[in-house]
């Protein structure tokens, strides 16, 4: 259960910092804030974690790598419920602590849900918003494949991987609030409600597709370093 564990710890601590930097801090730090937020922490975490799990901490990595051939389905499926068990946890602290403020109510403020559409930040269609979803999480996953092959350097991995998460969210933000992770999705919806749930699937599948489109990229060698 080691890696079970990992993936629950470093989910759950994206979820926390990432969407409590737009809970707590956004008007302070703003969009870069935010996205370094995100970034700063995947960095931390694959540090602290890679070693024992390999911080996917992202259902649609775990998936990705299986397409890849990199992990067996049965793993991937532990991983997963470990990771949306995670932000689960995680968006219960932050809607905990976030309620501590005399004037904050979620359905108002938000618990850092992603979304598309009218009200919701750069108020942009629902196309643009599932084609930014999987075009981001793919060239997110052909960076992880390849920091992590066999031809990669594994000692900046995990700095690779969380400045990439931090430009995918300063670009992303006004489009979807970023997802290009199904748990990250999840975990704030659940308490949000409303339009959240409804738009969630958007953010499971999406970035589903584009993790997995890059793990059949790096299964058929057209990217192999050799």
């Amino acid at each position: 259960m080691n890696k079970q564990v990992a993936e629950f710890i470093g989910t759950f601590t994206l979820v926390l910092f990432g969407c409590g930097s737009a809970v707590i801090a956004g008007a302070d730090i703003g969009l870069m804030g935010i996205s370094f937020a995100f970034g700063l922490a995947l960095i931390g975490m694959a540090y602290g974690i890679g070693p024992v799990s390999g911080c996917h901490i992202n259902p649609a990595v775990s998936l990705g790598m299986v397409a890849a051939g990199r992990m067996t389905l049965p793993g991937a499926i532990s991983y997963i419920i470990a990771q949306v068990a995670g932000a689960i946890a995680a968006a219960l602290v932050l809607w905990i602590i976030a309620s501590g403020k005399a004037d904050y109510d979620v359905a108002t403020n938000g618990l850092g849900q992603n979304g598309w559409g009218l009200g919701y930040l750069g108020e942009y269609a629902i196309g643009a918003a599932f084609l930014f979803e999987v075009v981001a999480t793919f060239l997110f996953m052909v960076v992880i494949l390849g920091v992590t092959g066999a031809g990669g350097a594994p000692a900046i991995a995990g700095l690779a991987i969380g400045l990439t998460l931090a430009v995918i969210h300063l670009v992303g933000i006004n489009i979807t609030g970023v997802s290009v992770n199904p748990a990250r999705s999840i975990g704030p919806a659940l308490f949000a409600g409303g339009a959240a749930i409804s738009q969630l699937w958007l953010f499971i599948v999406a970035p589903i597709i584009g993790a997995v489109a890059a793990g059949l990229v790096f299964k058929t060698g057209l990217l192999d370093s050799e």
